[in-house]
């Protein structure tokens, strides 16, 4: 696709309520980018409220705004992206501050802070509030980081991030894996407080609280074994370690006083359990050489790129 320097990405799913605003605000508030719409199996005639509204119409078959990040990512060129959702719950009036810290090289990630603003004061759903705040503790106290909004759908991006980024999440996990990845691979995040303003009436979120959120803690585990298995292994040694110091123990007293060994069974549990904690210990050591690794691999991959633009550059010129 053509390259452009500023690119505005933004994910549908049945939003024909609010899609004609969202397009035109963006487009009055960054009137030199492209408007991208990937529509992703609406029924409700989204992609040509969109298209008349002078947005460049795509389409994903594959159900789940994970699945529409990933399409978006690896067709779109630009300098920057700006990630929005196509509910209006996002003034446009921060896009450009947003573009501006990306393209000065401030950032590679711009997060849309909504909670340190009207967030909870305009969201009516209670379960989603708590689920921000729980995912937000989590992922800051796992990762050793200090970010006030995982979860948001209001981003800027660097094309190093967005071509850099595996995404692996299919649906609306996808705000917490790139947040890990950004925090894993060190990428420079700026993070501006943006006004959040509730759906308007007739318009319904597609986010399940229950499931989806189940999904979210579900993919903050497996990223937390994978980004840092020596931290998550080392916890599952020293749980069993535990176990099998408590079991164990009335069996070790009971030797070292009679000389007999009466509790058979519990000093196989226990046995058992040091096993586990040592293999445990030792999976952790040899993955986070791994990991070490393949961040390495990254980088040297992230120059690669650099090398590749400005290749691209010189040949243009």
């Amino acid at each position: 696709m053509k390259k452009s320097k500023i690119a505005v990405l933004i994910p549908c799913y049945n939003e024909a309520l609010t899609i004609e605003k969202v397009v035109k605000d963006y487009k009055k508030a960054l009137p030199e980018a492209d408007i991208y719409v990937y529509d992703n199996n609406s029924t409700d005639d989204t992609d040509k409220i969109a298209r008349k509204a002078g947005a460049i119409v795509c389409y994903e078959y594959r159900q789940g705004k994970g699945n529409v990040i990933r399409s978006m990512f690896r067709d779109i060129e630009a300098d920057c992206y700006i990630m929005i959702d196509g509910d209006d719950t996002y003034p446009a009036d921060n896009s450009r501050e947003m573009c501006d810290i990306v393209l000065s090289g401030k950032a590679d990630m711009v997060i849309g802070d909504r909670l340190s603003s009207t967030y909870f004061q305009e969201n009516k759903r209670p379960f989603h509030n708590f689920g921000n705040k729980i995912v937000r503790k989590l992922i800051n106290v796992l990762f050793n980081n200090s970010i006030k909004d995982i979860m948001t759908g209001y981003r800027a991006f660097s094309y190093d991030f967005v071509k850099g980024f595996p995404v692996l999440s299919k649906g609306f996990e996808i705000e917490t894996e790139m947040t890990i990845h950004a925090v894993d691979k060190n990428y420079k995040i700026v993070e501006i407080p943006v006004m959040y303003r509730d759906r308007p009436e007739g318009s319904v979120s597609k986010l399940n609280t229950y499931s989806d959120g189940i999904k979210v803690i579900k993919t903050i585990a497996n990223l937390f074994k994978e980004y840092k298995p020596g931290t998550f292994f080392n916890l599952v040694s020293l749980l069993f370690l535990l176990i099998s110091v408590v079991i164990g123990l009335p069996a070790y007293i009971g030797y070292f006083q009679t000389g007999i060994v009466e509790k058979f069974p519990s000093l196989i549990v226990s046995c058992f359990g040091l096993t586990v904690a040592l293999l445990s210990f030792i999976t952790g050591v040899i993955l986070q050489v791994i990991v070490k690794k393949e961040k390495q691999n990254y980088e040297l991959y992230l120059n690669q790129l650099r090398m590749i633009e400005s290749f691209k550059e010189f040949d243009n010129k």
